[in-house]
């Protein structure tokens, strides 16, 4: 069984001590125990180094070397007796001791060549999703909302969005035409309406999977492009139909008399990611200029 991973402790070996300790040791300092199984004070001192190795949160790395599997570092370093310690920095052995020291005396060490402890790393935490909003429930909500408080046209503004989302185009469009002018003009009540303009132009238009179908089939075949991308902007998915309007342009931009570009600056009013909306103005720049 794997023993596991202690924190900033690892084996250094002879064909990686380059990379693994001396190119380490020039970001952060490294202290090198050599050690065997068979020795004692070696397990008394092990344990300790380890120990301060996760106390003091990466000030400084442990590398460790078992002098009986890699006897040419012991040798490269004239190993006379274990335990020894070195350290090193920036890629030079600045210090070392040969004894069992006792917790104190390895701090007051590392102390001396200013290794103190570092802070430990904060984990930032995960982004907790929200849950998917039931967009029925919503409805129902809001339909209280506005029950209850019917003064509150901010309120019949959001039972027209979340009713649109639900494909309730014809009393969403009622609730529109009800609002006041200052909410008439809102951003919100401007997207909504071009997104019903969307929806009456696919009102008796094939379902998405069947405009898909029929594309697959002809690739050509504009009308079919020109519904599906109108279907899944209706729909809310507004790359997907951004991306049918402009390969509508890219195959033919005089089709019905300029239809490609006019349903890109149609959709343009509807979508609300900015970013999304700026990347294809870009593609569609480039393909009319």
């Amino acid at each position: 069984m794997t023993a596991p991973a202690k924190p900033h402790v690892f084996d250094a070996t002879t064909e990686r001590f380059q990379e693994e300790v001396l190119q380490k040791s020039l970001q952060v300092p490294v202290l090198i125990d050599f050690w065997a199984e068979w020795c004692q004070p070696c397990k008394t001192l092990g344990p300790i180094l380890e120990k301060l190795a996760a106390d003091y949160n990466g000030a400084f790395e442990l590398a460790k070397v078992d002098v009986e599997a890699e006897q040419q570092l012991g040798a490269a370093f004239q190993i006379r007796s274990i335990p020894t310690v070195f350290l090193v920095k920036d890629g030079q052995l600045v210090d070392g001791f040969a004894e069992a020291l006792p917790e104190s005396a390895v701090r007051e060490f590392l102390k001396h060549h200013g290794i103190e402890p570092a802070a430990p790393a904060v984990e930032e935490e995960a982004p907790v999703e929200a849950p998917p909003v039931d967009l029925h429930a919503e409805v129902v909500r809001l339909r209280y909302e506005v029950a209850e408080h019917p003064d509150k046209s901010e309120l019949k503004l959001d039972l027209a969005l979340a009713l649109l989302a639900t494909g309730a185009a014809t009393e969403s469009e009622q609730l529109l035409d009800a609002l006041p002018a200052n909410l008439a003009t809102d951003d919100r009540t401007l997207r909504a309406r071009s997104r019903l303009n969307f929806l009456a132009v696919t009102r008796d238009a094939p379902p998405i999977e069947t405009l898909e179908a029929a594309i697959a089939a002809q690739p050509d075949d504009l009308q079919a492009r020109y519904l599906l991308g109108a279907r899944q902007i209706a729909a809310g998915r507004d790359e997907a139909g951004l991306e049918q309007f402009i390969e509508l342009l890219r195959r033919d931009r005089a089709y019905q008399d300029g239809l490609p570009r006019k349903a890109l600056i149609d959709a343009f009013r509807v979508v609300a990611d900015e970013d999304l909306i700026g990347r294809y103005r870009r593609k569609m720049a480039s393909l009319l200029f």
